[in-house]
């Protein structure tokens, strides 16, 4: 299909939680899905790249339905032909659905000639994705914190301060976002909750001030991974091959399978080295491809 580009847009990979960071924390990396779409008379998908042949190409495609809430939003009566070309592996925890809905969105207010304030497009799609931490990274880029203030979403966007890079271990298997909710407690002891409360804070506290000795002191949980491991077998494994080729701590990717390290150093070009050398020192994990990304710093981007 040629398609006639009326609107393009480009939105980052994320990893939500980042350990104690629980639908909380989030941050962007440098791998991307790209959206176009034009208006017409009724609605066509393509997709290639990843997810090609398993996600939707009908109106229930997710970024078609983002597209399709700013239309309600804003009165717009119409359709569009979308072409999606994802990057953004599905289902392995690094905000695919993310990036569907912020791309979809955008899309959708280009297209309405609206001109939506970018708080109001982080608050449908917190409501499209049911939590806001993927999202808030995904719009704004670096290191975003996220919470409800009677139940409005809210953000706050944070750059890391110093050099900051990514090493994640992406599974060949892929894990529902449902299927590791429900593998969660109803509550968990207060040791744990005071434990991971200590560790967000020394984690927020060292992305910002790029130190990396607070990184990995803050990169440990007690409130979500004990409880997922058993989903993934091999997540123990995973994350001590990282940490001993050089990550300064390693955790689940949002609710996984994907297991994300982190490499802080003077600059983000000096943190990606760094980090390819820990994918160089892993080598081959069974059943995981591994590979090292830069920081997104920009966020979703209009071109």
């Amino acid at each position: 299909m040629t398609l006639t580009v009326a609107a393009r847009v480009r939105v980052p990979a994320t990893s939500a939680n980042l350990g104690p960071g629980y639908d909380s924390f989030g941050l962007a990396l440098a791998l991307y899905d790209v959206f176009d779409a034009e208006p017409a008379e009724t609605w066509r998908v393509e997709l290639v790249g990843e997810g090609e042949g398993i996600l939707s190409t009908g109106e229930d495609n997710l970024v078609v339905r983002a597209m399709r809430r700013v239309f309600a939003e804003v009165g717009y009566s119409g359709a569009a032909i979308v072409r999606c070309d994802n990057g953004i592996p599905v289902g392995r925890g690094l905000g695919s659905s993310a990036a569907a809905i912020v791309g979809g969105l955008l899309l959708g207010d280009i297209i309405a000639g609206v001109g939506l304030a970018p708080e109001r497009i982080f608050e449908l799609a917190s409501e499209l994705e049911g939590h806001p931490d993927n999202v808030a990274a995904a719009i704004f880029g670096g290191f975003t914190m996220c919470w409800r203030d009677g139940g409005v979403p809210r953000m706050v966007r944070i750059e890391p301060g110093g050099g900051l890079a990514a090493v994640v271990a992406v599974s060949e298997a892929s894990l529902s976002t449902v299927e590791a909710r429900e593998a969660l407690p109803d509550s968990v002891p207060h040791a744990d909750a005071a434990f991971s409360a200590g560790r967000a804070g020394l984690l927020s506290a060292g992305i910002t001030l790029g130190r990396g000795d607070l990184i990995t002191t803050g990169l440990s949980d007690r409130l979500h991974e004990p409880y997922r491991e058993h989903l993934m077998p091999d997540i123990a494994a995973t994350r001590s091959a990282l940490i001993s080729a050089g990550a300064t701590g390693a955790v689940l990717s949002g609710a996984g399978p994907t297991v994300l390290g982190l490499l802080a150093a003077e600059s983000d070009e000096a943190a990606l080295r760094l980090a390819g050398e820990v994918v160089d020192r892993v080598g081959a994990l069974p059943g995981r491809q591994t590979f090292a990304f830069s920081v997104d710093r920009d966020g979703a981007e209009v071109h």
